[in-house]
């Protein structure tokens, strides 16, 4: 009797996790309605806030606090519970400021080899007199974790941020999602903004290394003829003037100068040999990157 065939292992990981397949798929869409563009302005409407792990401690610590200084009519409970909420208030207002209002710009990418690291310029641009301090970015690709590059930016100033992310497709494409994140200056709200850059940038097929020799070719028409005459088509250079060269090979514009001179040297142009060989390069004989 026949075994039905067994299911692959190594199977669609959507399948088997549907919540994580959801999470992606709003997000996709959320990132989706985001419009592209190569200079951003953080506003409220584009900058989000969240408690961090260490946000979420400290509330539930100033939970336990404020329920002890209830329950023992601890005066100074109180003053410490509603000092350190007024300090994470003020937190929180000021890490949403320090993106709010920031002006981003990118400076359009250079062109790139497949496997190799591509670098984004951004230019953060500080319209108020208050500098910014803590403000990271960082390349949102598949793959590895992001890497964080890290700057402030003084008042009315602005800072260079350079961001690298690595190749892994060839063609005209577009730009990478860009995170704008900071969490100054207590560390318990996380403030972020994602970036849709609308510049295309352009990776060339990664080269081989080593690179093979060339395949030989097949002989062309007249591959045993003689080298094609002298005179005829481009040339290279000069040369002294040998026996035998024909009559339009000589430079006269030199021969007249020469006898200006006294001097009775002629000179030819040198003339490179005719291909003896066809080479041609067919696509589908090279390995894809």
């Amino acid at each position: 009797m026949p075994t039905p065939a067994a299911a692959p292992a190594t199977a669609p990981r959507a399948a088997r996790n549907p919540l994580a397949a959801l999470r992606r798929g709003w997000q996709r869409w959320w990132l989706a309605r985001l419009p592209r563009t190569d200079q951003l302005t953080l506003t409220q409407r584009n900058v989000y806030i969240l408690p961090t792990g260490a946000g979420w401690m400290l509330g539930l610590t100033l939970l336990v606090l404020l329920l002890a200084s209830i329950n023992y009519q601890l005066n100074l409970g109180y003053l410490l519970t509603f000092l350190l909420a007024g300090s994470a208030v003020v937190g929180m207002h000021m890490a949403h400021g320090t993106l709010r209002g920031l002006t981003l710009v990118l400076k359009a990418p250079e062109p790139t080899f497949v496997g190799q690291s591509a670098r984004l310029d951004v230019q953060l641009i500080n319209p108020r007199r208050t500098p910014r301090y803590g403000i990271a970015l960082s390349v949102q690709t598949a793959g590895p974790a992001a890497e964080w590059a890290w700057t402030d930016v003084p008042a009315q100033g602005q800072a260079p941020v350079p961001l690298a992310f690595r190749a892994r497709q060839r063609g005209l494409q577009t730009l990478p999602l860009i995170t704008a994140e900071t969490r100054f200056p207590l560390g318990t709200f996380r403030v972020w903004a994602h970036w849709r850059p609308a510049a295309p940038w352009l990776a060339y097929p990664a080269p081989e290394q080593p690179a093979p020799p060339l395949p030989p070719g097949d002989p062309a028409d007249g591959a045993h003829a003689r080298t094609a005459p002298q005179g005829m088509g481009e040339w290279d250079g000069v040369r002294a003037y040998r026996r035998g060269d024909p009559p339009k090979s000589v430079v006269w514009k030199k021969a007249a100068q020469a006898l200006a001179t006294g001097s009775e040297a002629l000179v030819s142009r040198d003339t490179p040999p005719a291909p003896r060989h066809a080479l041609w390069l067919d696509l589908a004989r090279t390995r894809p990157s």
